[in-house]
């Protein structure tokens, strides 16, 4: 393998972007401390071409002014629209990072001679490989949907949400991620969080068998009496939150599962969960035995996915827009 010694160094990130993609399907967190050494490392790199095309005279020529510009958009466009996915919702907070990361890592497009071939296969005529990355990472998430649905297909099931949920037991919920598509007044893509349903029944000190065993009971506000830190909702043992501590308020009789009292107590957002959404949750989760529960896909995956695809093929929309004639 032939590359600059840059370049070689930034293959060093695909492993960590692959532990990251793991870690994210099983816990749906990622420590805040992951991103500030690829920040650095990338940067680093930067500044070591920088100072590579200045040494050599080049920095004022076209391979300079071309690298300067390209370098800007990663930096000034790419890592940007990171943090106004995550603004708008569109991104999780480690999405948002990553894609960060990705932008200063990656501000051009490397290259690497094996066996005669020079990889990546397809460059793109303005050359910014973080943009890349983030659209082979798109188009891999728009694959997401169809592989769900030829999933609900297979189990027989061919309902409108076939594409964005699939039902499952709910004595599984406990050990779930995603959000159920489902409340007491029929399918809804604003369904309670699970990772709030988990944070509730911390808080209550309680289990989901507990609360499908009695639901009568349990929706009485009364029947709360000492609660218990809600951590932050996740199915591994994770941070404490800052709520929860044990607490002996009076109950309000107008709050169905003591719905209000939580989201007070806890002093903090619940996934952005209101009194509504967790009392319709609950209500589902108590009276069926199945329920539908969107997934979703923490966006890392395809990311660490799209990283590697884009380093060893290339930018697949470039390559299909160029197929039909389009660049």
């Amino acid at each position: 393998m032939f590359a600059t010694l840059p370049d070689l160094l930034r293959l060093l990130v695909v492993p960590v972007f692959a532990w990251a993609a793991l870690r994210d399907v099983r816990t749906r967190r990622l420590p805040n401390g992951l991103w500030p050494p690829l920040y650095a490392f990338g940067a680093l790199l930067l500044v070591w071409e920088t100072v590579r095309l200045w040494s050599t005279g080049t920095l004022g020529g076209f391979e300079g002014r071309l690298f300067l510009v390209q370098a800007a958009i990663s930096l000034l466009f790419v890592a940007p629209l990171g943090y106004a996915f995550w603004y708008l919702g569109a991104f999780g907070g480690a999405d948002a990072k990553a894609l960060i990361a990705l932008a200063i890592l990656f501000p051009t497009f490397p290259a690497y001679e094996i066996a005669g071939a020079t990889l990546p296969l397809v460059e793109t005529q303005i050359g910014v490989f973080s943009l890349t990355v983030l659209t082979n990472t798109v188009l891999l998430g728009l694959a997401y949907p169809v592989g769900l649905a030829a999933l609900n297909l297979a189990r027989g099931d061919r309902s409108t949400a076939m594409f964005l949920a699939r039902p499952v037991a709910t004595d599984s919920l406990p050990d779930r991620h995603g959000r159920l598509f489902e409340d007491d007044e029929g399918t809804t893509r604003n369904g309670l969080d699970l990772d709030a349903l988990r944070m509730y029944l911390r808080w209550r000190g309680l289990t989901l068998a507990d609360v499908r065993g009695d639901a009568k009971r349990f929706r009485d506000p009364d029947s709360v009496d000492e609660t218990f830190a809600p951590t932050d909702g996740g199915t591994h043992v994770g941070p404490r939150t800052d709520g929860g501590q044990r607490t002996d308020g009076g109950s309000q009789t107008d709050d169905p599962w003591a719905a209000e009292r939580f989201l007070t107590e806890i002093d903090h957002g619940a996934y952005g969960t209101d009194a509504e959404t967790l009392r319709g949750g609950l209500d589902v989760v108590t009276r069926a035995d199945r329920v539908l529960v969107s997934p979703g896909m923490p966006f890392v995956v395809p990311m660490a996915i799209g990283l590697v695809v884009s380093l060893t093929y290339g930018d697949v929309l470039f390559a299909l827009l160029g197929a039909i004639g389009l660049v």
